[in-house]
């Protein structure tokens, strides 16, 4: 799977989630998952203008996903959306490579730490990462008032230069630790750059 490194340093392996974990991305996943025919056929309608402008360039892709996730789960209880994720987990675990997973295993076998970054919100990747012994998700947000879903995000979507953010964030002294980093997109672009280990659409 790989060569241990002798640095002396403590070795991270940050992992993009949506196309480097799993196959597909997660987000229209969750909503066939959860969302009921009147539900998607409303949503899609009210979605169809972003949709346009994200695929013609003229909208950003933050504003693009949190238009799609408001659409669609505006206004229903944290404890529900929590209670869905929960029992979306068998279906994110039919996506997940098999090469994502040995590399993952093999990392924690070396005693790395693990940290899954991802643009998708942590609510439906924590459940499965803790599964795998991975407690640390930094992923995108959602924004609650009474418990209940605004359909705003209460981070910046974690994509791009934002999960280099969060990741400093979380370990500030870049210089204290080697890191991996595994990723599919041009979201990942910016966490590859600092990485001493980049893996673009692989893992070997």
């Amino acid at each position: 799977m790989g060569a241990e490194i002798y640095t002396g340093r403590k070795v991270v392996a940050v992992f993009d989630f949506d196309g480097t974990i799993i196959n597909k991305d997660s987000l229209p996943m969750f909503i066939w998952f959860s969302v009921k025919w009147p539900g998607l056929i409303k949503g899609t309608l009210k979605t169809l203008p972003a949709v346009l402008l994200y695929a013609l360039k003229l909208m950003p892709n933050d504003k693009a996903k949190e238009t799609l996730f408001s659409a669609y789960f505006k206004g229903i209880s944290l404890t529900a959306f929590d209670d869905l994720c929960g029992k979306f987990m068998h279906l994110l675990q039919q996506q997940v490579r098999k090469d994502a997973f040995d590399k993952i295993k093999w990392h924690q076998q070396m005693k790395h730490e693990v940290i899954i970054i991802s643009a998708s919100p942590e609510n439906w990747i924590k459940p499965w990462a803790g599964q795998l012994g991975i407690s640390t998700v930094l992923a995108t947000q959602i924004e609650t008032v009474n418990n209940h879903i605004t359909g705003k995000f209460a981070s910046k979507n974690c994509h791009g230069l934002e999960k280099v953010n969060r990741l400093l964030a979380y370990l500030p002294d870049r210089t204290s630790y080697e890191l991996y980093a595994y990723g599919d997109s041009n979201g990942d672009k910016e966490l590859l750059e600092i990485a001493d280990h980049k893996f673009y659409r692989t893992f070997n």
